[in-house]
């Protein structure tokens, strides 16, 4: 902004002053060729008074040679001629005047100036007392030098004048533009920061013109008002999700206990009560990862993508091959991208998930990434009964898509995670049947020190029983019989199985851990 202030302002100090200076420039310059012709003139004239006393009254010629060693010596070349164009007075080395230039003088009795190479000539005519007729012709060759000199300083000295105002309007124009391009800059900077989840970002309101100032405080109103909303939001989550957490392990503890001292009849009635607790346990804490996610500002790192990719399948794989699925990772290009640590992994970790939790028996995940441009290109298509175009509309929407085993915060964690690098997730039907999840994410050199997992974590998960702690989201236990449902369907919500465990278990969609860039260590 600030460098087309500037070159918007010199083109019209340009535009002004060649309008103004040009024109004026070619003026004066003609201004002082006519003074100079003029000049030459007269002193033509004068010569041709001198000559007619010599001509007319046949007097000694003496004034008249008097008179041109005079012009002479100042750098003139004089000739005087008679009435029948001989010359009788001055230099024979006068540049010659054409017989026509001399009758027509002599016709017309006006002086007149003719240009000579480096010389102007100038010729008046010899008129005698009676003013009747002419007798002759008087012919001045001056330099032209000197008036080409002054009209090269005129020149010159414009020149140096409308580059000073050129100077002097950069000079003006480059403290106007910082002026006014600095606070706007501070407010991009805040509105990026602000955008990519600081939502303290504020941007100085004193700087600048009024109405950038104006501009700034009502950026710096909306944002604090945006930031006691989503703080307000995530706050009242995350309290109620902790308050609940508590009663509800200890009535789970309670329902363990009460079990185990109950008959047959009464203890299948608990088991139901206890897979309650488990779905609204796991439904609490996605709320908190919900409330975590949607906080996260961590900083972009490169991450070669294949090489996450490969990482997550093999943790998955004995999961997939307990549920005879199969997993595909044929189309794998090396291609890098920029993304939050651990993101990459948390996102895979989802979706694939989802998908072991959705396909039936015989089915196929292919997971491919390549470079699309200037983006990272990650897709997960599966063979399963996939989505119907209401579900894909609202599925990135927290509960919009679940069963009774899911909580329909999988892929609004997903998309929140993908939007806060600076992608974008799609979902679209798999060509044969099933859904395909495309996630694009910033494009990054692909180097072989690029990050593979996330720090101090590990590529697959230990195996978890169906009785161990949930820490994610997910939905309760299924078998590898539980109907499909589909990479995103309204299973995708929550549900799968422990990546590195051959036995289903509570499905961990996206662990609270993750969300703090670790692994879990199982």
């Amino acid at each position: 902004m600030a460098r087309r202030i500037v070159l918007t302002v010199l083109l019209l100090i340009a535009a002004v002053l060649g309008v103004v200076a040009v024109p004026l420039g070619v003026l004066t310059a003609a201004q002082e060729n006519r003074s100079f012709q003029q000049d030459t003139v007269s002193a033509a004239v004068t010569l041709a008074n001198v000559a007619e006393e010599r001509i007319g009254d046949s007097s000694s010629a003496r004034a008249l040679d008097k008179s041109i060693s005079q012009f002479e010596r100042a750098g003139d070349l004089v000739s005087v001629f008679d009435s029948a164009d001989r010359r009788i007075a001055g230099t024979a080395v006068a540049p010659a005047v054409s017989p026509d230039q001399l009758a027509r003088t002599r016709a017309d009795a006006l002086a007149a100036v003719y240009p000579a190479g480096d010389r102007v000539l100038a010729v008046a005519p010899v008129v005698p007392d009676s003013g009747k007729g002419t007798i002759g012709a008087v012919v001045l060759a001056r330099p032209a030098a000197p008036v080409r000199h002054r009209v090269t300083v005129l020149w010159t000295l414009i020149a140096a004048v409308a580059t000073a105002g050129l100077l002097a309007a950069a000079l003006i124009a480059v403290g106007l533009a910082r002026w006014v391009s600095r606070p706007l800059d501070a407010l991009e900077r805040a509105a990026q920061q602000l955008g990519d989840g600081a939502l303290s970002a504020r941007s100085p309101a004193g700087q600048g013109p009024p109405e950038v100032r104006r501009l700034a405080a009502n950026f710096n109103r909306m944002a604090a008002r945006l930031e006691a909303l989503v703080h307000g939001h995530q706050v009242t989550m995350a309290d109620v999700s902790h308050q609940l957490r508590t009663p509800l392990a200890a009535l789970r503890l309670r329902l363990d206990l009460l079990a185990q001292d109950s008959d047959e009849r009464v203890a299948a009635e608990l088991a139901g009560a206890q897979e309650e607790i488990t779905r609204l346990t796991r439904l609490v804490n996605g709320l908190l990862a919900v409330a975590r996610a949607e906080n996260i500002t961590a900083a972009p790192v490169q991450v070669a993508v294949d090489a996450v990719i490969r990482d997550r399948v093999a943790a998955w794989r004995p999961a997939a091959e307990e549920r005879d699925v199969t997993l595909e990772t044929d189309d794998l290009q090396p291609v890098g991208a920029r993304a939050g640590a651990g993101h990459l992994e948390q996102i895979l970790d989802n979706l694939l998930a989802n998908a072991l939790d959705a396909v039936g028996a015989g089915d196929i995940i292919r997971i491919s990434a390549a470079a699309a441009g200037s983006r990272a290109r990650i897709v997960v298509a599966d063979t399963g009964p996939g989505m119907t175009a209401q579900q894909r509309r609202l599925a990135f929407r927290r509960f919009a898509v679940s069963t009774s085993g899911g909580t329909g915060l999988g892929l609004a964690i997903v998309d929140r995670l993908v939007v806060s690098d600076g992608g974008s997730a799609t979902l679209s039907d798999t060509p044969g049947g099933g859904l395909t999840v495309t996630i694009e994410l910033p494009a990054a050199p692909r180097d072989r020190g690029q990050r593979r997992a996330a720090p101090g974590g590990r590529s697959g998960g230990a195996p978890r029983s169906p009785d161990s702690p949930v820490r994610g989201l997910g939905g309760p236990a299924r078998s590898p019989d539980s109907p499909a449902r589909g990479l995103g369907g309204p299973a995708h919500g929550g549900g799968g199985l422990t990546p590195g465990s051959g036995t289903p278990a509570p499905p961990v969609t996206l662990r609270e851990d993750h969300l703090l860039g670790n692994h879990p260590e199982g």
